[in-house]
């Protein structure tokens, strides 16, 4: 029997969760579905240029699991790019550091920053500047840690999802001590 799959930590979710090919619409494309995990990997690894035993401390994972997941993740986005798919970020067992939720006043979008971050200037989806602070963003979506939140900071405790890959949205929510 495997051993069972521990949180991994990932800093923030992204601003958007799909990249396709312009000009082709999505139904006439195929998917390639990365997890949370994945990008976070990729992206302490490839663009912060961590080593892989800091982003691993990071990540909450051993060394030798985060050069797989890298690996992975490696694969699939070269696979959507030289194939011309669609990138479909979502899924994965992930805990979220403490996030601060934000709400557009103008297009209603919803979108999540960790704390210790700037405010955000714009709203990443149209544009605008009348943007507020949402606790209701991150209970209705299930994301956040913030103070208001019950969040205890980055060393503190986190929040733990199992989001399943086919539907992107999370199977469970528990509060717990982080490794």
């Amino acid at each position: 029997m495997p051993r069972p799959c521990c949180c991994r930590r990932i800093s923030c979710r992204p601003a958007h969760m799909c990249f396709k090919p312009r000009g082709v619409p999505m139904a006439a494309l195929g998917e390639i579905n990365l997890g949370l995990d994945e990008l976070e990997a990729i992206r302490l690894v490839d663009l912060e240029g961590l080593y892989h035993e800091e982003a691993a401390l990071r990540m909450n994972v051993s060394r030798p699991t985060l050069t797989r997941i890298v690996e992975s993740a490696r694969r699939k986005v070269a696979g959507a790019l030289v194939e011309g798919k669609a990138l479909i970020i979502e899924g994965g067992n992930i805990m979220t550091e403490a996030m601060r939720g934000f709400h557009c006043a103008d297009c209603g979008h919803h979108w999540e920053v960790a704390h210790g971050t700037a405010r955000p200037d714009a709203c990443p989806e149209c544009g605008s500047g009348n943007i507020h602070r949402s606790e209701e963003c991150m209970s209705t979506h299930g994301h956040g840690g913030g103070h208001h939140a019950g969040g205890h900071g980055r060393k503190g405790r986190g929040h733990h999802q199992n989001v399943p890959e086919d539907t992107g949205k999370k199977e469970s929510t528990q509060k717990g001590e982080s490794k």
